[in-house]
């Protein structure tokens, strides 16, 4: 009598990979490093300008070149903890890669969206504010580097932060829709000083960020969100740079 074969179990399905890897946690703390970071940032500029005893003529460089360095030392911080916490890639962790749709169209959706953008703030009659922007724009150097810098480094970073990094998070928790719209308010938030809180510009740039956050979603490139991004601005100063009115509010 031959004795019973034992058969052991198979192994458990592995848990799906979250997606995406990063928490609420991990959120909270990129959040409360950006004004440390920034507050660094400013000192160090600040001390290299008193040190080198020099003034600059133009208003915009001092705060631009802060914002740089902010900024680096903020997507600094974000960097070391994919990497020490997940052990992670950070571009392509953010969905730094090429959109399916080209980077050509992505590009020009952003120029699409300024149009639509500025027809509706027509039909909503948005009143002109007095920006504190206006006030770096008090020459050519000034005017040249806060073009580049609001068609490079402001929408890199903006959509890194805002489409790169939380909207997954949202996505995941509270479905895409949803998420695209909650992404889109601290976006909003953050240029609310610019325009005295006027509620028909702040409801404008959400609206905007609305548009970045389907982009991104739908061609899953945070890439092509930024690109657009950088499209829009590019539009709004051209149309200053061209017309050599007030720069529009759709920043």
């Amino acid at each position: 009598m031959s004795e019973p074969q034992l058969t052991t179990p198979a192994p458990a399905p592995a848990p799906p990979a979250r997606d995406p890897f990063w928490g609420y946690q991990d959120l909270a703390l990129f959040a409360a490093l950006a004004v440390p970071n920034l507050l660094v940032a400013f000192t160090v500029v600040r001390g290299v300008y008193l040190v080198a005893g020099y003034e600059s003529e133009s208003k915009a460089a001092p705060l631009l070149a802060s914002q740089f360095l902010g900024y680096g030392l903020w997507f600094l911080s974000l960097y070391v903890l994919l990497k020490l916490r997940y052990n992670r890639p950070f571009w392509s962790s953010l969905g730094w890669v090429r959109p399916r749709v080209g980077l050509w169209t992505s590009l020009m959706g952003g120029p699409a969206l300024a149009v639509l953008v500025a027809s509706l703030g027509v039909v909503l009659k948005t009143p002109e504010i007095n920006m504190p922007i206006k006030d770096l724009l008090s020459d050519r150097f000034s005017i040249l580097l806060v073009g580049v810098f609001a068609t490079t480094l402001g929408p890199l970073c903006e959509e890194l932060a805002f489409r790169g990094f939380l909207l997954p998070l949202l996505a995941r928790s509270v479905g895409p829709i949803a998420g695209v719209l909650i992404a889109a308010l601290p976006f909003a938030i953050l240029h609310g000083p610019q325009y005295s809180w006027s509620w028909r510009h702040v409801l404008l740039i959400t609206m905007a960020g609305v548009a970045f956050g389907t982009v991104r979603l739908w061609t899953r490139s945070t890439l092509a969100a930024a690109l657009m991004h950088a499209g829009y601005n590019f539009a709004f100063f051209a149309a200053y740079v061209f017309q050599g009115k007030d720069l529009p509010t759709r920043w």
